[in-house]
């Protein structure tokens, strides 16, 4: 009896340990690449004992979209570059968050609460921002006999092309980047897209937008006389190297461009700045280049606790503060209005420590500045992931045949396959592909893939 009463007692202590540890929060995932995100995280679970939230997922729309479509592995919050958010929105996947985002507004800056809404309904809440900004290595510019904050209007910034292009330096690379693009037809106040409210209705006027016209035969004549590099791709290698050599001495990007300079061409800390873009005309506008927000899968299950995630990440200061440690560029006008944000002089890099990559320049008032001049007016295409995977295999035709090295056999091939509407053949080195024939054909690319989805394109 005492043998049977001892196992007894051994049972109930195992089984009431068993129910002691076993977990009984609600249990949430978020799909997210943001760097910080272990950290919020933890604060997050911190402050909301009754949660546990598990980060899956990488910047990889096609990984999400398979997700979605089987059922399995789907996340309940996800994040989504401002670019994708009206993709998921239109087909229905995000939660409309418009009453729980009451007063929200006034907290964000104009483009980035912008971005996250459709039909003037909310889908998503700000988690970063970049608004776009001119970031250059003074030193090679100094040696040009060039000050880019003299910069204004986009024809000097093609004067100071050429006079850095005297000293065997090229101001820009552009292997044909659309995100890049897009950024510029925005600057340009150009609106090639127009959706009705609920985005199932879309009109594509590339081959005829004012705006996009106009940065297009811009770029067409900086590559005509060689002062882009267009055969570096942005973020390669060999990229990082003509940057950290002085061969490439600017960059047009958004403003979470600084940690990244570090983090990718340390060996130039000190060198570089920040001014404002140049424009058309010298106005004082901008455009965003970037940035993300947080969502709720209309298939989760656990709404109420994956907004409490996202509002925690994206709302509250404590989340705000530690993604701005790690280096992200916020979307909330508190903190760039702030003593501590705009009167920062270093960037942190993975090792915690401040570097004054920017030689002890203020660089977060110019990045803030920019941040209040962005535009609004501008729309994404209800199915852009799409419209910038086609941008290479169009408009990147033009930026090939540029690039002396492959025009003439890269053109040929695609003349070939049907790609490209080109001018007739001439002997060496190839058919003349410009920008305009890229613009002709990824609106056609896109008018015929809007089609297919079943959008009405007007």
């Amino acid at each position: 009896m005492r043998a049977l009463a001892a196992a007894l007692a051994l049972a109930a202590a195992v089984s009431a340990a068993g129910c002691g540890t076993s977990d009984t929060r609600t249990q949430i995932s978020v799909w997210s690449w943001e760097p910080s995100m272990a950290a919020l995280i933890a604060g997050f679970e911190q402050d909301n004992p009754d949660i546990h939230v598990t980060q899956i997922g990488t910047a990889d729309y096609a990984r999400l979209n398979a997700a979605i479509q089987d059922g399995y592995g789907t996340p309940d919050v996800v994040q989504l570059e401002y670019f994708a958010l009206p993709q998921y929105a239109v087909s229905g996947q995000l939660r409309d968050l418009t009453d729980r985002t009451q007063g929200y507004g006034d907290f964000y800056t104009p483009g980035s609460w912008a971005s996250v809404q459709l039909a003037k309904r909310v889908y998503g809440v700000p988690m970063d921002s970049g608004p776009m900004a001119f970031f250059y290595n003074e030193d090679v510019f100094r040696q040009a006999g060039v000050d880019a904050t003299r910069i204004r209007t986009w024809n000097d910034y093609y004067e100071a092309a050429k006079k850095l292009k005297n000293i065997g330096v090229y101001i820009a690379a552009d292997a044909g980047d659309a995100s890049f693009y897009n950024a510029m037809i925005w600057l340009a106040g150009g609106i090639p897209y127009a959706t009705s409210e609920d985005g199932k209705e879309v009109s594509i006027t590339l081959d005829t937008d004012e705006g996009t016209q106009a940065f297009t035969d811009f770029w067409q004549r900086m590559i005509d006389e060689e002062l882009v590099d267009t055969r570096l791709v942005t973020w390669s290698d060999a990229w990082k190297r003509a940057l950290g050599s002085g061969r490439v001495a600017s960059i047009f990007a958004g403003a979470w461009m600084p940690s990244l300079l570090l983090a990718d061409v340390p060996g130039t800390a000190g060198l570089w700045r920040v001014t404002q873009m140049p424009t058309r005309n010298g106005a004082l506008m901008n455009a965003e280049n970037g940035g993300s927000a947080l969502g709720v899968l209309n298939s989760s299950r656990k709404p109420d606790a994956a907004f409490r995630f996202i509002d925690y990440v994206c709302h509250s200061r404590d989340g705000i503060r530690t993604r701005v440690d790690g280096g992200s560029f916020p979307a909330d006008n508190a903190t760039l209005n702030s003593d501590a944000f705009l009167d920062k002089t270093t960037v942190t890099d993975a090792r915690g420590i401040s570097v004054p990559y920017f030689g002890g320049q203020k660089f977060n008032r110019v990045l803030s500045q920019a941040a209040r001049h962005v535009s609004t007016g501008f729309r994404y295409l209800p199915f852009e992931v799409y419209a910038r995977a086609d941008f290479r295999s169009t408009v990147g035709t033009a930026y090939a045949w540029a690039n002396k090295e492959t025009r003439y056999d890269d053109a040929v091939r695609r003349v070939q396959e049907g790609r490209l509407k080109a001018k007739e053949m001439p002997e060496q080195p190839g058919p003349q592909v410009t920008l305009h024939d890229g613009i002709e054909l990824w609106q056609s690319d896109l008018k015929e893939y809007g089609t297919n989805q079943g959008f009405i394109m007007r």
